[in-house]
């Protein structure tokens, strides 16, 4: 095994693995700004084909509006569906960074010794066809609808000939969009038009949108994320999350650093009243380490199994309705989580996806805050609380640093930092509430306190 501390760079061993996904932008009825600020994707991937699920959240007019995205093929009505609102939910808490507490045991108790355990719809409407009627070189190639979005997959010969036809049929277009288009373009991709009827869906109590989950499936040989296209609907960062399901291998990103965030730190008590704002401040100081040109790993994790763990693991139904319908598979997955806050001048390149090497790293029993690599997928951003023995010492020879659950109580379930794209950020100061030092960071850590003596 090679051993990698923290923020150091991950290297990359064998054939890379790769599949394919995208992203999108908005584009309204009314001349009205639209703004999305944070997206999630999960991709299941087997062999040549994918199964992509994304989400993202919007906030406009209420009138109606739409999505565009570019696509490798074109999509027919059997390969796209909407999803339950909740399907996100689940697989967010279960690899999202959990902070945990532990309570030091009688140090004068007889010592136990404990091994480390490893980690733990039928197809059927068709399309209906169209007459490949050329408007300023764009051609109308599948027109269906799905819940609440109505489809139209279209080709075109350049951007502008798209950006006049989407003018034409009552849109405004963001400025910039023709420019961004053009690669795709040039590339031959289609472009889905997912007009949603905003009579059908339903609002956060923040006023956002809640649009819901389209999965796509499709042959590719390439996983792409064009995110340069969401920028065009940022007021400032996007947030990003991808999560990717893959029958045996973890992923990273090919043409950006990966780096494991910092994991296994103990941080002080204050962290409780809002571990999402720390972890956000921890997640950007570890981004503005690199200069913001880097993607983040979460989590990388069989999904058969965690610990410790926030929620229970995912359902086979869950992984059916993510893609293992399509894909046939009802084996378990590793799980990748891989997140990134960028705008356009820290990531101005589409993200490219390939196979990893095993993770290992944010359990007791990889030493504190190594990160391993090789071995089998356990990692993840776990954060600790502990409280230290301040009782009676009744023995000669006390044996500090036995951690276990409170006394007399059961342990309190990890917490879970979800919602992370609206955390709230500079309400505190890492090098105040991190205990653990971490160099790379500027944290140098504070010593535990004093035990008791007899």
């Amino acid at each position: 095994m090679t051993r990698l501390r923290f923020l150091g760079p991950i290297l990359v061993l064998g054939c890379p693995l790769t599949a394919a996904a995208f992203c999108g932008f908005f584009v309204s009825g009314a001349d009205a700004k639209l703004v999305n600020n944070a997206s999630q994707v999960v991709l299941m991937r087997n062999r040549n084909h994918t199964v992509m699920t994304m989400s993202n959240n919007y906030k406009g007019p209420p009138e109606n509006f739409a999505m565009v995205v570019p696509v490798p093929v074109v999509l027919k009505k059997e390969q796209v569906k909407t999803l339950p609102h909740d399907v996100f939910e689940h697989i967010d808490q279960l690899s999202a960074p959990r902070l945990v507490e532990y309570w030091e045991q009688d140090p004068c108790a007889p010592e136990v010794v404990y091994e480390a355990m490893p980690g733990m719809a039928p197809r059927g409407a068709t399309t209906k066809s169209e007459s490949k009627k050329d408007e300023h070189g764009v051609q109308v190639l599948a027109r269906f609808t799905v819940g609440e979005y109505q489809i139209v997959i279209l080709s075109a010969r350049d951007s502008s000939g798209l950006d006049i036809w989407l003018r034409e049929h009552k849109y405004k277009i963001p400025d910039g969009a023709a420019e961004a288009l053009a690669p795709y373009v040039r590339d031959q991709m289609k472009f889905f038009v997912a007009k949603v009827d905003i009579a059908k869906v339903k609002r956060d109590p923040q006023g956002l949108v809640v649009l819901s989950p389209l999965r796509f499936d499709f042959e590719s040989n390439e996983l792409r994320l064009p995110i340069r296209l969401g920028l065009l609907n940022a007021e400032a960062k996007q947030d990003l999350i991808v999560y990717i399901l893959h029958p045996s291998s973890r992923f990273e990103v090919a043409n950006y650093r990966t780096v494991p965030i910092p994991t296994n730190l103990e941080v002080a008590e204050d962290v409780r009243k809002s571990f999402p704002g720390f972890y956000a401040e921890l997640f950007d100081a570890t981004i503005s380490h690199y200069g913001g040109r880097a993607v983040v790993t979460e989590y990388a994790w069989d999904t058969g199994s965690c610990d410790p763990c926030p929620t229970p693991p995912l359902e086979p139904s869950e992984l059916s309705t993510l893609g293992g319908d399509v894909l046939r598979l009802q084996s378990n997955f590793v799980l990748t989580r891989l997140h990134t806050r960028y705008d356009r001048q820290s990531l101005s390149d589409d993200l490219i996806f390939r196979a990893a090497p095993a993770l290992e790293g944010g359990r007791q029993w990889v030493q504190e805050t190594h990160v391993v690599q090789g071995g089998m997928n356990n990692f993840q951003a776990r954060y600790m609380i502990r409280h230290y023995w301040s009782g009676p010492i009744k023995c000669d020879q006390p044996h500090w640093g036995n951690w276990g659950g409170p006394p007399g109580g059961s342990e309190p379930r990890p917490a879970a930092a979800t919602g992370l794209a609206n955390a709230p950020r500079g309400k505190l100061a890492l090098g105040k509430v991190v205990r653990s030092p971490v160099p790379a960071l500027g944290i140098a850590g504070q010593k535990p306190p004093q035990r008791p003596h007899k």
